[in-house]
Protein backbone atom coordinates (compact mmCIF):
# COMPACT_ATOMS: atom_id res chain seq x y z
CA UNK A 1 0.00 0.00 0.00
CA UNK A 2 1.06 3.58 -0.90
CA UNK A 3 1.12 6.66 1.16
CA UNK A 4 -2.52 8.44 0.88
CA UNK A 5 -3.10 12.23 1.01
CA UNK A 6 -6.04 12.19 3.26
CA UNK A 7 -6.42 16.46 3.04
CA UNK A 8 -3.95 18.84 3.05
CA UNK A 9 -2.40 18.24 6.39
CA UNK A 10 -3.36 14.18 6.93
CA UNK A 11 -1.76 11.41 4.94
CA UNK A 12 -1.78 7.72 5.66
CA UNK A 13 1.14 5.71 4.99
CA UNK A 14 1.99 2.13 5.80
CA UNK A 15 5.55 2.94 6.69
CA UNK A 16 4.28 5.69 9.42
CA UNK A 17 2.64 4.80 12.64
CA UNK A 18 1.70 1.17 10.71
CA UNK A 19 -0.46 3.55 8.22
CA UNK A 20 -2.83 4.97 10.83
CA UNK A 21 -3.51 8.86 9.90
CA UNK A 22 -0.85 11.24 11.12
CA UNK A 23 -0.56 14.99 10.43
CA UNK A 24 1.73 15.83 7.69
CA UNK A 25 5.35 15.39 8.44
CA UNK A 26 4.67 14.40 11.83
CA UNK A 27 4.29 11.11 13.78
CA UNK A 28 1.37 12.51 15.53
CA UNK A 29 -1.95 10.12 15.21
CA UNK A 30 -4.92 12.28 14.21
CA UNK A 31 -6.81 10.03 16.77
CA UNK A 32 -4.71 11.37 19.86
CA UNK A 33 -5.56 14.51 18.75
CA UNK A 34 -9.46 14.01 18.38
CA UNK A 35 -9.61 12.85 21.74
CA UNK A 36 -7.68 15.84 23.40
CA UNK A 37 -10.68 18.02 21.35
CA UNK A 38 -13.17 15.83 22.56
CA UNK A 39 -11.99 15.75 25.86
CA UNK A 40 -12.81 19.61 25.68
CA UNK A 41 -9.10 20.52 25.47
CA UNK A 42 -8.48 24.44 23.69
CA UNK A 43 -7.17 23.56 20.89
CA UNK A 44 -4.25 26.21 21.28
CA UNK A 45 -3.69 24.36 24.65
CA UNK A 46 -3.51 21.15 22.02
CA UNK A 47 -1.10 23.11 19.70
CA UNK A 48 1.16 23.84 22.41
CA UNK A 49 1.11 20.23 23.63
CA UNK A 50 2.41 19.32 20.41
CA UNK A 51 4.90 22.03 20.71
CA UNK A 52 3.46 24.43 17.64
CA UNK A 53 4.10 20.79 15.50
CA UNK A 54 -0.46 21.59 14.70
CA UNK A 55 -2.26 24.14 13.22
CA UNK A 56 -5.52 25.37 13.86
CA UNK A 57 -6.03 24.60 9.95
CA UNK A 58 -4.69 21.29 10.46
CA UNK A 59 -7.36 20.81 13.58
CA UNK A 60 -10.12 21.84 12.06
CA UNK A 61 -9.49 19.52 8.63
CA UNK A 62 -9.11 16.01 11.24
CA UNK A 63 -12.54 17.25 12.88
CA UNK A 64 -13.97 18.15 9.76
CA UNK A 65 -12.51 14.24 8.01
CA UNK A 66 -13.78 12.67 11.30
CA UNK A 67 -17.36 14.58 10.87
CA UNK A 68 -17.47 13.42 7.71
CA UNK A 69 -16.88 9.95 8.48
CA UNK A 70 -19.39 9.83 10.96
CA UNK A 71 -22.34 11.33 8.54
CA UNK A 72 -21.66 8.72 5.75
CA UNK A 73 -21.20 6.29 8.09
CA UNK A 74 -23.44 6.23 10.33
CA UNK A 75 -25.99 3.47 9.63
CA UNK A 76 -23.03 0.99 9.50
CA UNK A 77 -22.54 1.95 13.14
CA UNK A 78 -25.98 2.36 14.78
CA UNK A 79 -25.94 -1.20 16.93
CA UNK A 80 -29.27 -1.13 18.28
CA UNK A 81 -32.41 1.15 17.83
CA UNK A 82 -33.17 3.02 21.14
CA UNK A 83 -36.50 4.13 22.11
CA UNK A 84 -36.92 7.87 21.66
Amino acid sequence: MRAKSLGRYIVADPKICHGEPVFRGTRILVADVLEQVASGMVWEAIIDEWRGALTKEAIAEAVRIAREMLVTHASELVTETVGL
